[in-house]
């Protein structure tokens, strides 16, 4: 394999477990920058996110500098490189939502969660995002919640739909 300048990372006691359960993840794929993306998504899948060293391993496993995989990394909205909760709202800001008051959504969101768009509550029960539609624009504003979606969102039904799970950052 020729020197891509990308040496092989070793293990630490902080990161043997991620390093470990990236290999395994390797273990199933060719070393083709082709396999790039689903070694990611599989990554992701395992670890819940793509944190530095995982990257750091991916590139030198698949020879190429650490640079092109986070270039990956970060261009693919899919990919996260930071720890996400155990349940993704995302509040849509397109335009029929955004007539129809989803800021007030949001906001209302976020002093619920304690957490600011892109950000996830300290009990990493939820990760608050906003996205550009959901696709049920009949509906504005909507928000979703995993895979169910919410619409004709007021900021009064936030707390209903949260239930007793708002206010989990306090």
């Amino acid at each position: 394999m020729a020197d891509t300048g990308t040496k092989q990372r070793k293990a630490t006691p902080q990161n043997t477990g991620i390093i470990e359960r990236v290999d395994k993840v390797l273990a199933a794929y060719t070393r083709e920058k082709a396999n790039l993306i689903p070694i990611l998504q599989q990554v992701q899948s395992v670890l819940g996110y793509l944190p530095e060293e995982a990257l750091k391993r991916i590139a030198w496993y698949a020879g190429t500098p650490e640079s092109n995989v986070f270039g990956i990394a970060t261009f693919y909205a899919q990919f996260k490189l930071t720890p996400q909760g155990k349940k993704i709202i995302r509040i849509c800001c397109g335009t029929a939502c955004h007539v129809r008051g989803s800021e007030k959504v949001l906001d209302e969101m976020e002093k619920q969660l304690g957490v600011k768009a892109g950000e996830t509550t300290a009990d990493m029960e939820y990760t608050l995002e906003t996205v550009a539609c959901i696709g049920a624009c009949a509906l504005a504003p909507t928000m979703t919640i995993d895979n169910d979606t919410y619409g004709k969102m007021t900021p009064k039904r936030v707390a209903e739909v949260l239930g007793d799970k708002s206010n989990t950052a306090s």
